[in-house]
């Protein structure tokens, strides 16, 4: 009966070996993901972008790098498939369509600074085996510094592509509304990449960013300054529930709702802040409904983010309901009925948020 209790479990050969491949994998990718910014951050994509062809030590002359280590550093990315290797010439060649999303910084696709964000993840992994263990929170400001820049680098571009162009416009009414001049609040604001875009779009209206995270605002404050909005926006240290003023005709929440410990006092501050006929706009992470429609690779992002970083941070605010960052439509709509709106509706979409439009 012993040795029939310590039988290892039938498994299916087929199935083993392609799950350990993907396993494989995605430890590549983490693996690839060194290299990504490597590459970013000295310059080799860059050097790269539109010259065409060319060798190891063209690339290590022109970046002004060592040239053993590019040519391995290039050897990795074109086994990746990140770069196009010539086998006749002995060259290395990034594609226009690589280059969009490796070494064009204003590309919406752009994808390195990303890689800053797990980065923080690893940094992190201590305070992440606490929360685990003891149930308790971890904020925003705990973390690793490379998440912030990392988050807001990727959500600027992302932001720049579809902001102004498409999301607002998706909102009844608000776009005349801003071109004629409206007070508007960007709660969590983070680095005030969103807050700036707007202002520059609509110099009529004036611009209110609050966050909690101090080093955030700092930054925020910089960029508004180097976009020239420093005079048509401010920022200050303030929580989603208790953030000053009145009459704002339009609110947002840039992927930051699901990160605070109390959802629903966030969107009832808001409403009680709101204009009459005020809008609140609420940008999402992608996600369905149920569990089950969300094992994509949007969710395997998501979902993960979501362990380290957001669910701690609503926990670390109290977290009266800690949303995560695949909520979904129906449990944010219940957000927003519960603190008093009436009207609660999705403007838009693209394949990794959701942008829906709130009033009383």
């Amino acid at each position: 009966m012993s040795a029939l209790l310590h039988e290892k479990p039938a498994f299916d050969q087929d199935r083993l070996d392609a799950f350990a491949l993907r396993a494989t994998s995605d430890l590549a990718a983490a693996y690839t993901g060194v290299m990504v910014g490597l590459g970013s951050k000295l310059g080799l994509y860059r050097t790269m972008a539109g010259a065409g062809p060319l060798s190891a030590r063209e690339v290590a002359t022109r970046s002004g790098c060592a040239e053993r280590y590019v040519r391995e550093w290039l050897n990795a990315q074109a086994a990746s498939l990140y770069i196009c290797y010539h086998p006749s010439s002995d060259t290395y060649e990034l594609l226009p369509e690589q280059a969009m999303v490796l070494a064009d910084e204003d590309s919406p696709l752009h994808i390195p600074p990303a890689w800053n964000v797990p980065a923080s993840m690893w940094a992190d992994e201590e305070l992440t085996l606490q929360a685990f263990r003891t149930g308790h929170g971890v904020s925003w400001g705990s973390h690793d510094p490379r998440l912030s820049c990392g988050s807001a680098a990727f959500y600027r571009n992302g932001y720049r592509a579809s902001l102004v162009q498409e999301w607002l416009p998706a909102l009844e009414g608000v776009v005349p509304a801003l071109e004629a001049g409206i007070q508007v609040a960007d709660v969590g604001c983070g680095h005030g990449h969103s807050t700036a875009l707007m202002a520059r779009a609509f110099p009529n209206s004036r611009f209110h960013g609050f966050d909690s995270h101090p080093q955030s605002l700092a930054e925020a404050r910089r960029n508004a300054k180097d976009a020239g909005v420093a005079n048509l926006a401010d920022f200050a240290l303030a929580r989603a529930n208790n953030y000053p003023g009145q009459g704002y005709g339009l609110i947002c929440f840039f992927d930051t709702l699901h990160d605070m410990g109390d959802p629903v006092a966030a969107a009832r501050h808001a409403a009680e802040a709101l204009a009459p006929g005020g809008t609140v706009m609420l940008v999402e992470p992608y996600a369905n409904d149920k569990l089950e429609d969300n094992l994509t690779l949007p969710g395997q992002l998501y979902y993960a983010a979501s362990t380290t970083i957001c669910v701690a941070h609503a926990i670390a605010e109290g977290g009266t309901m800690a949303l995560g960052a695949q909520a979904g439509e129906a449990r944010l709509a219940e957000v927003f009925r519960k603190a008093g709106f009436r009207h609660f509706r999705r403007a838009a979409e693209t394949p990794f948020n959701l942008i829906f439009e709130a009033r009383r």
